[in-house]
């Protein structure tokens, strides 16, 4: 996910200061790691390096001084460009529970016994997400980004099942190679 490009998304609403950004950031989106403080006045400063964003002014409403924030025609141009850009696939598979369990299988392990603890634990960050998105007080932000993880969550479901159904045919492969 681009930091940049999405606090260039944020702007577009109108002009924020840093704190608020990052706030409007973990609301919208709630399933993503929050940003730090840093990160956005670092992304910030940037952006108006760039170009892409510029300072308005400042205001101290009671408060320490803080700086507001625009976006610049520059920075609307480039955001629809990178909104419009395909995102390609992934090339390889460089999933943590793939690795696991070749590693299991390949170092004699029990990799059935941890298919099971894995999809136990997978189906229950999908009851979590469910109850999130199903709560009639979620706004959208909430609800797509629980489809976005449970979706995610049942195609990784659906890996380590057709997996556990191979492992006789996997294991042996390693015993005779």
């Amino acid at each position: 996910m681009s930091t940049r490009h999405i606090l260039l998304g944020l702007l577009e609403a109108g002009p924020s200061h840093g704190y608020d950004l990052k706030r409007r950031h973990d609301e919208r989106f709630p399933q993503a790691r929050p940003l730090a403080y840093g990160q956005v006045y670092t992304t910030l400063q940037r952006l108006v390096r760039d170009g892409l964003a510029e300072i308005e002014g400042t205001d101290a409403d009671g408060g320490p001084e803080r700086t507001l924030y625009r976006s610049t025609g520059a920075g609307a141009r480039e955001l629809a460009r990178w909104a419009g850009e395909i995102a390609p696939p992934a090339p390889f598979v460089a999933n943590e529970i793939f690795a696991k369990v070749v590693v299991s299988i390949l170092a004699g392990g029990d990799p059935a016994a941890y298919l099971r603890a894995q999809q136990d634990a997978h189906k229950a960050r999908m009851r979590e997400l469910t109850a999130v998105k199903t709560d009639p007080g979620a706004d959208l932000a909430t609800v797509l980004s629980a489809d976005y993880a449970l979706n995610h969550l049942d195609a990784d479901l659906r890996w380590m099942n057709t997996t556990a159904a191979r492992l006789t045919t996997l294991t042996a492969e390693v015993d005779t190679a």
